[in-house]
């Protein structure tokens, strides 16, 4: 309480304290490190039960409410914001798995994550084994050990486009009791929600598409609830064993969503992933708009796709939305509402092209990030793939002509005459 007689500098601090009663039809946003509690036995409950918040990095009304957004839009049980896309995927697999534990990846993902498996989560007594050919179930079965914690792929892998048969992968972690977790950044959940098709976590780096005004870092973990410790304790103690001190188990507080739940007390806070609040409100902003965004996104792809397969200066195009990709019929059973709009394809030119070309469009962008509303471009062999060898880069499709694309909502004609400006040169050199 403060009045007239108390000092500026109390008054300050104190005089705005509890006085908003309006109810916002717009999120919140709690920008704050802590909580007031009510009294004492109020902080005791707290502590004790971890109902209710008392500090932002363990706790936030804004983030919470943008958590149950993401995992609904997921149809998972529960959900876990953190700073990053980054942050999501350990996350994820720390909560799964330890030292002297095994993890099954895809060949066909982000490089951050090849890097984080293969230098961070190493140190940490954690190997990994990756395949190659993702859309085998045998080849996923072949390299399973009684240490294996989880299989790891994404959806719409970058930069080939291939396409991840989700229910037929989630099969093979099924039999051996073990999370299927899927990085779903470029396709999304309105193109497709693995958890449906057997997947039990779902990863985003939310800074993309989910927010998609490219203005905040974050990522979200979905799980899908359903954990069952009869079957799968074996391979999760740290789940259904009791914690320090007699403390009851994870899994006979929380059943189904003990892996959600153990993310959220025992991982995410302690490894300090917590996002801000400021970034949570963007991200959940956006979310509301994103089957409008990916939508015409989508459209916008497959015209420029098109367009650009029938060029003569483009020696080939990875687009899942093309009837000629491998995976176009796949795609036809998974995604609904369009393909994605990040896609590579690949000038004959080679790296003199690539280069000609990312220095000349004036309506793309060229930068590092992708499910952007502006269109992006960028050129994979000497910048998201360049530790990779000439081998590696030739079995993911990158090659010195490759360029990546993220397309926007822009007008589409507008992007269709900006590659054509480009590309006008080659087409009058050739002639």
């Amino acid at each position: 309480m403060t009045d007239e007689s108390t000092g500026f500098a109390t008054r300050a601090l104190h005089a705005a304290r509890n006085q908003t009663a309006a109810i916002s039809r717009a999120t919140p946003i709690y920008l704050t490190a802590g909580f007031e509690f009510k009294d004492f036995d109020h902080a005791a409950d707290h502590f004790g039960t971890g109902n209710g918040f008392g500090y932002t990095r363990t706790g936030n009304p804004t983030i919470r409410a943008v958590e149950r957004q993401l995992a609904t839009l997921e149809s998972g049980v529960d959900a876990v914001l953190v700073a990053s896309g980054q942050a999501a995927v350990v996350t994820a697999l720390l909560t799964v798995a330890g030292a002297g534990d095994h993890i099954i990846s895809s060949t066909h993902i982000y490089e951050g994550s090849r890097g984080l498996f293969l230098d961070n989560l190493a140190r940490l007594g954690i190997e990994t084994t990756f395949v190659d050919d993702t859309g085998d179930p045998d080849a996923w079965r072949a390299e399973i050990r009684p240490n294996t914690r989880a299989l790891f792929a994404e959806s719409i892998a970058n930069a080939r486009n291939d396409l991840l048969d989700i229910a037929a992968i989630s099969a093979v972690a099924d039999e051996a009791a073990i999370p299927l977790i899927v990085d779903n950044t470029l396709a999304t959940p309105f193109l497709v929600r693995p958890l449906e098709h057997g997947a039990s976590i779902v990863v985003h780096s939310a800074s993309k598409f989910l927010a998609g005004h490219g203005s905040v870092l974050g990522g979200v973990i979905v799980d899908d609830g359903r954990f069952d410790p009869a079957k799968a304790g074996h391979n999760a103690p740290h789940l259904v064993l009791p914690g320090r001190g007699g403390f009851p188990s994870v899994a006979s507080r929380h059943g189904g969503a003990a892996r959600i739940a153990y993310a959220r007390e025992s991982v995410a806070p302690r490894f300090g992933a917590s996002p801000s609040p400021l970034n949570a409100f963007l991200i959940g902003q956006g979310a509301e708009t994103l089957g409008l965004r990916v939508e015409r996104q989508s459209r916008n792809a497959l015209d420029v796709a098109r367009w650009l397969a029938a060029h003569d200066e483009v020696e080939s195009v990875d687009y899942l939305g093309l009837e000629g990709h491998p995976h176009h019929a796949l795609a036809e059973k998974y995604l609904d509402g369009g393909h994605g709009s990040v896609f590579t394809f690949t000038l004959r030119g080679g790296l003199d092209a690539a280069r000609s070309f990312v220095d000349g469009v004036g309506v793309f962008t060229h930068m590092t990030h992708i499910g952007d509303v502006r269109s992006l471009v960028l050129h994979p062999e000497t910048t998201s793939h360049s530790h990779r060898s000439r081998q590696e880069r030739d079995l993911l499709g990158v090659r010195p002509g490759t360029l990546r694309l993220s397309i926007g909502i822009e007008d589409v004609a507008d992007l269709i005459a900006d590659l054509d400006r480009v590309l006008q040169p080659a087409r009058e050199v050739a002639a």
